[in-house]
Parts: C-alpha cells; sequence; structure tokens
C-alpha cells in the first residue's frame, strides 16, 4: 500500500488567517503555487482553511476589495477535504475526484498540516496514467447543481 506520506509535497508552504491577501498572493508567486494551507498559528501549524489563487481572484479582484486590508480568513476555505499521512493514496485520488479538488491537505491525527498532494504530484508520482487521466477528468468537470 502506498500512503498519502509517500507521494505529498512536505512541509508545504502556509499562512495564517489574519495575514493579508497581498502576502498570500506574494507567497504564490514566489513559490509558484496555486494554494496556501491555512494555519491557526506557527506552532501548533493546525489547518483551518486553504486560499487558492482563484479566491483571490474571485472574492478580492473581482469584488474591488483592497487586497492589502483583505485578511485571509475572509476568503478562504474553512472547511477542508483533507487526508490523513497514513491513508492510502487511493483515498486520496478518490477524494479529488469526488470533490473536484486540485489539491488535498495531508494532516496527522490532530489536524497538524504535514504535506499537500496537487493534480501535478499525482502526474509525475503515480505509475498509472490512466488512472491520472481518470482523475484529472473528474476534477475538471463542470459542477453540476
Amino acid at each position: 500500500m502506498k500512503t498519502c506520506e509517500s507521494m505529498m509535497t512536505k512541509n508545504p508552504i502556509c499562512c495564517l488567517p489574519t495575514e493579508t491577501v497581498v502576502k498570500a498572493a506574494q507567497l504564490m508567486k514566489s513559490e509558484n503555487i496555486g494554494s496556501i494551507p491555512v494555519i491557526e498559528s506557527e506552532i501548533s501549524r493546525k489547518l483551518v482553511g486553504i486560499v487558492t489563487d482563484r479566491d483571490l481572484a474571485l472574492k478580492v479582484v473581482a469584488h474591488g476589495n483592497d487586497p492589502k486590508s483583505t485578511q485571509v480568513q475572509s476568503v478562504m476555505t474553512g472547511t477542508i477535504i483533507t487526508c490523513l499521512v497514513t491513508d492510502d493514496v487511493q483515498k486520496a485520488l478518490d477524494a479529488m475526484s469526488a470533490h473536484q479538488l486540485r489539491r488535498i491537505p495531508i494532516v496527522d491525527n490532530d489536524n497538524k498540516i504535514l504535506g499537500i498532494i496537487a493534480q501535478a504530484d499525482v502526474a509525475t508520482r503515480v505509475d498509472k496514467p490512466e488512472k491520472t487521466a481518470e482523475m484529472v477528468k473528474d476534477i475538471s468537470q463542470p459542477k453540476t447543481k
């Protein structure tokens, strides 16, 4: 069994809920990433949300909000689908497909962020091209209401 730990990118860059979206956007740019896990504090690293480049575009820019004063907590997604570091990687892939997620945070039993699995990780680390293609197709389907 291949675990999430074997596929995840370890120690992802994180931000705090009270930081500005400018800081989050700058981190996304400098790290070349499209999402940032949001943690309660640097000490606990307890996952409380996730903010994506799409959140910034649709919830800040599109509304004309000031990115220098808008806090991450006002635009982040607070209900997060996660997997445990010990879960079989298939569980993460299934969750990504079922919930149309391009990335999934990996946590321990205390909800402390340990890593993240993104579509790119699946594409480069899973030795099953048909499974990767199927997952990308599922994630990319328009959401039904």
